[in-house]
């Protein structure tokens, strides 16, 4: 049976979505906060932290200044260096599986993370998934040069426009209303997994939700009828 996807290239976000990190995060977090004088994050509070650009939460979650968000963050990976950013990582149960199987089906694939770029290659060699995606796109080190999922969605389908991919037709894989709101901003769909850190409101404006891998295949692999 020949399979092919109803889209032209399909990204990913990463965290909640094909990793589940959040033992690291939350360990990280921890030592950080910890560090800035504020309490340690509960794994409840997870869902707050997870997914947004760093810069961003540790203004929001604990009211810091924007420089005093942006010593945290360089402390905040500091420490993610010294662990090993692969650290307490896990895939989601079929998710690896799902992407060979796309990349087998020769649909082109890469990666909208709002986490750091250089993590979000570390994670895909790890898992050995990088040689399956054409583009492996993050944030910036510093979260803020290029931080807003808007402009790593539109970074993401540049750089696969610019090995040849078709991106008339692409797709977001993600679990946070922030993967819907900038894929909206650049035109482009979203299916919402629930397996990640979101609320259930979150999924407002998303083309579809699926619940577990079988019901994503189902959307993003069909069979060829030609």
């Amino acid at each position: 049976m020949t399979m092919r996807s109803p889209w032209t290239c399909i990204l990913w976000d990463v965290d909640g979505t094909i990793v589940d990190a959040s033992e690291g995060i939350l360990r990280r977090l921890t030592l950080c906060l910890e560090h800035f004088g504020f309490p340690a994050p509960t794994r409840e509070e997870l869902v707050h932290w997870i997914g947004p650009p760093m810069y961003d939460s540790f203004q929001a979650n604990v009211g810091m200044t924007g420089a005093r968000a942006a010593e945290a963050v360089a402390y905040y990976r500091q420490i993610g260096k010294a662990e090993g950013y692969t650290s307490g990582a896990r895939l989601y149960p079929g998710v690896g599986e799902l992407i060979e199987e796309l990349s087998a089906a020769g649909v082109p694939q890469g990666t909208a993370s709002s986490k750091p770029e250089n993590q979000v290659l570390a994670l895909m060699e790890h898992f050995t998934l990088a040689p399956r995606l054409q583009a492996i796109v993050g944030a910036t080190p510093d979260e803020q040069t290029l931080a807003t999922k808007s402009a790593i969605v539109a970074e993401s389908l540049r750089r696969l426009a610019a090995v040849g991919v078709d991106t008339r037709r692409p797709v977001l894989i993600g679990d946070r209303h922030h993967d819907i709101e900038g894929g909206a901003d650049q035109g482009v769909p979203v299916i919402f997994v629930t397996w990640g850190f979101s609320w259930p409101h979150e999924s407002e404006g998303a083309q579809a939700v699926v619940h577990d891998v079988d019901e994503l295949r189902a959307l993003l692999l069909i069979e060829d009828d030609a």
